[in-house]
């Protein structure tokens, strides 16, 4: 996928040729800094005003002091659209360290922090939406503050590495015997007519599209419990998917060598999938109503 040639900088705006961060950056040695990825349709952000949010609280979980509000870089993000003409499908990258700085593990004092973001094209993967996919468990070795969506993702990539050399589409990852969450994204069970995904809580993400399934159970009367599953109760589910912004709502036909149910996507998934298009689609069109009112 090639990048957009327009990066958004803490200098606003510049070409990506003209992007040199120096070497001392915290965000490269120290893992020191915080990220969101962004979907977009038809060139709109969707759940933009969570991710946001969420990247907020991101930076005050590690003490980086943001030198923007929310509306700011909201506006900024939106400009960033218009200036690259986006029309596509795609997925905004938006990064923030703690600056650049004479590498000490302590914090450098009156050091602005780094932003960028960056937008890719990214078609929808109707394959895997449509067919499901194969995954495989992973033991969980990760930090104990997953709901910090920082840079520090090596052990996130190992295990998605896992999975492909497996032929695998994710890894569901697993803790003392009960799973957590997948590499890139969030994953429940659904078992007689209901839902099981792990409780929101520090050792994993809370991801903007779980927040938005929640809702999604909620206006289709079907119950969504926040309670822990373990691996041997995955061999037993009636349905699995998992959700992230780049995969929506993606069923899960197999982990490791369980079949899920029937080996087809789910009743449940389904309605889950078609409330997410429908959702996407009336965020769209609110964002460019309210574009064309301002």
């Amino acid at each position: 996928m090639s990048v957009y040639p327009i990066i958004m900088t803490q200098e606003k705006f510049t070409h990506r040729e003209n992007l040199k961060y120096p070497y001392e950056e915290r965000g490269l040695q120290f893992g020191d800094g915080v990220y969101e990825v962004i979907r977009i349709y038809k060139g709109s952000y969707y759940l933009l005003k969570e991710h946001v949010d969420r990247l907020f609280r991101s930076a005050e979980a590690i003490k980086i002091k943001l030198l923007f509000t929310k509306e700011e870089l909201t506006d900024l993000l939106l400009e960033l659209l218009e200036k690259n003409n986006m029309k596509n499908d795609g997925k905004v990258y938006l990064q923030v360290s703690r600056g650049s700085a004479p590498r000490d593990h302590v914090f450098p004092v009156n050091v602005p922090a780094n932003i960028y973001a960056y937008i890719q094209d990214l078609s929808r993967n109707l394959e895997a939406l449509e067919n499901g996919v194969s995954t495989i468990t992973h033991r969980d070795i990760r930090w104990e503050n997953c709901y910090i969506k920082s840079l520090n993702l090596l052990p996130n990539v190992l295990a998605k590495q896992e999975a492909k050399e497996q032929g695998s589409y994710e890894a569901v990852l697993h803790k003392d015997g009960f799973v957590t969450e997948c590499s890139a994204a969030n994953v429940y069970m659904v078992k007689d007519g209901k839902i099981y995904t792990h409780p929101v809580a520090n050792n994993i993400l809370n991801g903007c599209v779980r927040m938005r399934i929640e809702t999604f159970t909620e206006d289709l009367n079907i119950p969504f419990n926040e309670e822990g599953f373990s691996v041997e109760d995955i061999a037993l589910s009636d349905e699995m998917f998992l959700s992230s912004s780049t995969s929506e709502i993606t069923p899960i036909i197999k982990v490791d060598n369980s079949q899920i149910g029937n080996g087809e996507p789910g009743k449940i998934t389904r309605l889950l999938q078609e409330a997410y298009k429908k959702d996407a689609n009336i965020a769209i069109s609110e964002t460019v109503h309210s574009e064309r009112i301002s």
